[in-house]
């Protein structure tokens, strides 16, 4: 069996082409077997299209499940009695949600690489946290919402963390203020949702003249649907607005699941996303789901290492994207990185921060 803390020590963006694709190779090989074994639906699956793990040399010839049967479908490979957390997708009302079931191995490996992913842009020093939302969002510690366990993930990151907005989620300038007086001789780091920052944090300040934070580290993730633009239109804006108001530089988006929580894909100081060593991108072909080469665009396939507890070790997403290279960004990180070019057509938002503005979770 492939064993993660094999790579726990190695550099998050260190593994050339070769060097990883062998890895994958080995690991998804490992993964698909382990799932195979231990979830009647994904061999139900696998043994319906026919799948041969013998006649699997490449990463594009591994099966994937399209991220919906995790809303239609219990999946587990492990017993129930080993579950210790259950996460749910963002839904707005009357939406079906993905029900991601966590056993300790998987939730602490989720956390173990969300540090080293993030560690490695932010550096390894914990800071103090403001997190721009509610606290009563992270409330029921055994069923997180992907709001809540984004929140709760991301909070191990820092200390003293704290939060900017109230039970009305308006934001509240007595508790921000306490909090960088107390912390202005040392960087911050600051997390949330991308449309909620927006409209509970950026708008707000706007009003009142701005506030000087120009010692803040910006985390954000989520939907981009509600800024009214593309995601990469909207960028380049949003990173002015977050500087403009509050004198903040250092911004940094991210892309992930709920069903992958824990590897996501971090935005480098050149706008691109980044695959770490604990995941993989692939495009596929929304007609014939071939795969695609870079700069092309597709559905978004996401590949990670750390799902053992659930078969989500390879999904296809609604989202479409295209890879813009691969160990030649000019950021210097090894890995394939890409762009979210935004949703297949009538697909449900599902965007933490969409998901919030329509009126859901």
């Amino acid at each position: 069996m492939f064993d993660l803390a094999a790579i726990m020590d190695i550099a998050p963006y260190s593994l050339a082409k070769g060097e990883k694709t062998d890895l994958y190779i080995r690991a998804i090989s490992s993964l698909t077997r382990l799932h195979y074994d231990g979830c009647p639906q994904y061999r139900q699956i696998l043994d319906t299209i026919g799948f041969d793990l013998a006649n699997a040399v490449k990463i594009e010839d591994f099966p994937f499940l399209p991220v919906r049967l995790f809303k239609e479908y219990e999946l587990l490979s492990v017993n129930q009695s080993d579950i210790i957390k259950t996460m749910t997708s963002s839904g707005t009302t009357g939406q079906q949600v993905s029900r991601i079931y966590l056993d300790r191995e998987t939730a602490t490996n989720q956390i173990k690489v969300l540090t080293k992913i993030v560690s490695s842009f932010i550096g390894t020093r914990r800071l103090p946290m403001l997190v721009i939302d509610s606290k009563s969002v992270t409330q029921n510690r055994t069923l997180f919402s992907a709001r809540g366990a984004g929140i709760l993930g991301f909070s191990m990151l820092g200390y003293d963390v704290t939060y900017a907005l109230d039970e009305q989620m308006n934001l509240d300038m007595d508790v921000v203020s306490g909090f960088l007086e107390k912390h202005s001789d040392t960087p911050v780091l600051l997390f949330g949702f991308t449309f909620m920052i927006w409209k509970h944090f950026v708008m707000p300040l706007r009003e009142i003249g701005g506030l000087n934070i120009d010692n803040g580290i910006l985390i954000h993730g989520g939907g981009w649907k509600n800024l009214g633009r593309q995601r990469a239109d909207s960028n380049t804006a949003y990173k002015q607005a977050i500087e403009d108001v509050c004198g903040i530089k250092e911004v940094y988006d991210y892309y992930g699941m709920v069903e992958q929580t824990g590897s996501i894909f971090m935005e480098c100081e050149y706008g691109h996303l980044h695959a770490s060593i604990f995941s993989d991108v692939l495009i596929r072909d929304y007609r014939s789901f071939q795969s695609l080469g870079i700069g092309r665009q597709g559905l978004i396939q996401l590949i990670s290492l750390l799902p053992r507890s659930y078969p989500g070790h390879s999904i296809l997403s609604e989202d479409l994207g295209e890879i813009l290279g691969e160990d030649d960004c000019p950021c210097g990180r090894m890995g394939k990185y890409f762009k979210i070019d935004g949703r297949i057509k009538n697909a449900e938002m599902r965007g933490c921060s969409d998901v919030y503005a329509a009126g859901g979770e």
